[in-house]
Parts: structure tokens; C-alpha cells; sequence
């Protein structure tokens, strides 16, 4: 029996779905009709662009502050790095001529591990750097992420859209709701 009721109601949303709107043009229009309705009374969802929202936050010029000083000290240090190579790369041109093959090619090999090690220490700078965004953006975006939620749970929205990219070129304002105030007005409550 409860085999036969799992089945029935499992059918059942079927059956509706599969007859036509010949056969039950009223319901089919009122279904269109309460969609609708609910279309134009309450917001689907919402929209706003992530990436001004966490330049708006308050910590965020901090966080900039902190990355910026740090890419700083990467760039520094790559500019001493090649200053020191150019200047063995010129002792090493202007006495060339004047090594013998042992010392030449010894000088060589220096010269390629040194550049090398440049080249490797320019990828691992690149690769900390982002590292070093995201650990101070992390706070920042989970508490923005912690907005969201809380705007999209308290007006019972299906989802916020991220506009950043043009990745939304149309977004029909009757059926969604700009966030970016409201998304503001909490976080600087926090």
C-alpha cells in the first residue's frame, strides 16, 4: 500500500505536467497568471557588483594597504636581483675575450643558474603575491559573504547576482532588487 501512495503522488505531478492546455486551459493560464503575480509583487533575486562592494568596506583599504606594501618588498627585491645579474652579465662581456675556456664556461653557468634562479624567484614572488591577496581578502569577503546570505535569506530571494565582468548585460529591475545599499548599510553596522 505505501509502494502504490509513493507512486500515485510521485504520477500524480506527472500526469498534470503531461496533459495539454487544450485539456485544462484554466489551470494551465492561472499557473502563468500566479507566476506572474509573483513575479511582479515580490524580487527574485538580487544584484550588485562584488568587487565594489569590498572596496567599500571599511577594512579594506587596510588590507590594500598591507598587500601593496608587501608587493612592494617583491619588487625590490627583483629589481636588486636583476641590478646584481646586469652587472655580472657586463664584468662577465667586457672579459670574455680575455678568459680562458675553463673560466669562460665556468662564468657562463654561472650566469644561466643565476638567471635561472631569477626567473624562478620572479614566478614564486607572483604566485606569494596571490597567496598574500587572498589571506587578506579572505575576512573581508567572508563577511560580505555573511551579508549576502542575510539579505537573501531576510527577503527571500532565490539568489544575488555578482554583476562584475559584464557578465549581466540586462537585469530586469521589476523582477530583481539592487542590494549594494542595503549590503553597505549592514556592513558598516558590523
Amino acid at each position: 500500500m505505501k509502494k502504490f501512495l509513493m507512486f500515485a503522488f510521485w504520477a500524480l505531478p506527472l500526469s498534470l505536467h503531461a496533459q495539454s492546455e487544450e485539456t485544462m486551459p484554466g489551470v494551465v493560464a492561472a499557473a502563468e497568471t500566479t507566476v506572474n503575480t509573483a513575479e511582479t509583487t515580490a524580487p527574485v533575486y538580487g544584484y550588485l557588483s562584488y568587487s565594489k562592494m569590498l572596496q567599500a568596506m571599511p577594512d579594506y583599504a587596510l588590507a590594500h594597504k598591507q598587500y601593496l606594501q608587501i608587493e612592494e618588498k617583491y619588487a625590490a627585491e627583483a629589481k636588486r636581483v636583476e641590478e646584481e645579474f646586469n652587472a655580472k652579465y657586463e664584468v662577465f662581456l667586457e672579459g670574455q675575450r680575455d678568459f680562458p675556456p675553463t673560466i669562460l664556461k665556468k662564468r657562463q653557468t654561472e650566469l644561466q643558474e643565476l638567471l635561472e634562479k631569477n626567473i624562478a624567484f620572479k614566478a614564486e614572488s607572483k604566485r606569494l603575491l596571490v597567496d598574500a591577496e587572498n589571506t587578506l581578502m579572505k575576512p573581508l569577503r567572508e563577511k560580505l559573504s555573511k551579508v549576502l546570505t542575510t539579505i537573501g535569506e531576510e527577503m527571500n530571494l532565490m539568489f544575488i547576482i555578482n554583476t562584475d565582468g559584464d557578465n549581466c548585460p540586462f537585469i530586469n529591475p521589476k523582477q530583481g532588487v539592487d542590494v549594494t545599499a542595503i549590503a553597505s548599510k549592514m556592513l558598516n553596522e558590523l
